[in-house]
């Protein structure tokens, strides 16, 4: 991680995962999957956890999901941080691949601040969907409420 000029931490990509922030950057959710088995897999990474092949390509999903988990950051936390608390941090289960989490924000709008949602309206298994915003010069996945 590194710092973004507002002092947020941004994801430093690697080789294997840098197609992932490509594909954010286009505002398109996508994951490695197994072109072997066609399993899906994240993070990604050289070579397949269930055959070992190290044949693979990026698979759209459909960005949406459910709340797996999440946390409230307490104190002490980065200046930038501390400044957006309380907000949270959940653990999104993507629907097309339940074996898959990812993390990120729940916010009200792609460019709403962290602590847009107010804590309390945080439920396991509430249905989302990702949104991407520009942060730092990359494009950042975060997640808003599915309407009903």
């Amino acid at each position: 991680m590194t710092t973004a000029p507002d002092e947020l931490l941004l994801p430093v990509p690697d080789e294997d995962g840098a197609p992932f922030w490509e594909y954010a950057a286009q505002g398109e959710l996508r994951v490695q999957a197994c072109t072997a088995c066609g399993r899906l897999r994240f993070p990604p990474r050289p070579c397949c956890p269930h055959c070992q092949s190290f044949d693979s390509e990026w698979r759209p999903v459909s960005g949406r999901g459910r709340i797996w988990s999440y946390v409230l950051p307490h104190p002490p936390l980065l200046p930038a941080y501390a400044a957006q608390a309380p907000y949270n941090v959940i653990l999104v289960e993507l629907a097309d691949a339940p074996h898959i989490r990812l993390a990120g924000n729940l916010v009200s709008s792609a460019d709403a601040p962290l602590d847009s949602v107010d804590p309390a309206r945080l439920r396991i298994g509430a249905r989302v969907q990702v949104v991407f915003t520009e942060t730092g010069g990359m494009a950042v996945p975060r997640w808003i409420l599915e309407k009903p």
